[in-house]
């Protein structure tokens, strides 16, 4: 079932797929890495002044990994703004998505953080570097096939 942004975005010729809608009715929508900065832009403009939040996961071991962005489309005297979520899938060997900073600035420590623990490249913001582990951290924690260090190992190192 397509919904209205979805619909929006096929009448403009804006290339997406629809994923449906949550539990809570709110649209879901897919968009290619490389189509994702000039959407973004549209989008604001498009009244999705908001950015409610922004994560990553890993879909799969050795699958894809996926960037996620909650968007609000914030209006004067209205008791129920409009929300979508935006779905953008990078491939794991080099994983890039453009960075949505200068859309909004909002996401800046949220784009580090999926940085850090997934290793997702954001192409274009202004200070891509870890943030929760030490800069001389190997690896990416949080991607399913990861295999953390043993602590007991790396204390009897020191």
């Amino acid at each position: 079932m397509q919904g209205r942004l979805s619909a929006w975005l096929v009448k403009h010729g804006l290339i997406h797929r629809s994923l449906g809608f949550d539990y809570q009715g709110t649209e879901t929508l897919q968009i290619k890495p490389e189509d994702w900065h000039s959407i973004a832009v549209i989008l604001y403009v498009y009244g999705y002044n908001y950015l409610r939040s922004q994560c990553a996961y890993d879909v799969a071991p050795g699958g894809l990994l996926a960037s996620v962005y909650h968007l609000t489309r914030m209006e004067y005297g209205v008791d129920q703004p409009e929300e979508v979520c935006i779905k953008v899938f990078a491939p794991r060997r080099n994983p890039r998505i453009p960075s949505v900073f200068w859309v909004w600035k909002s996401v800046d420590f949220q784009e580090r953080e999926s940085y850090d623990m997934l290793g997702i490249s954001y192409d274009n913001h202004p200070r891509l570097k870890r943030i929760l582990m030490p800069e001389n951290w190997i690896g990416w924690p949080l991607r399913k096939d990861y295999i953390a260090p043993n602590f007991y190992e790396i204390q009897d190192a020191h």
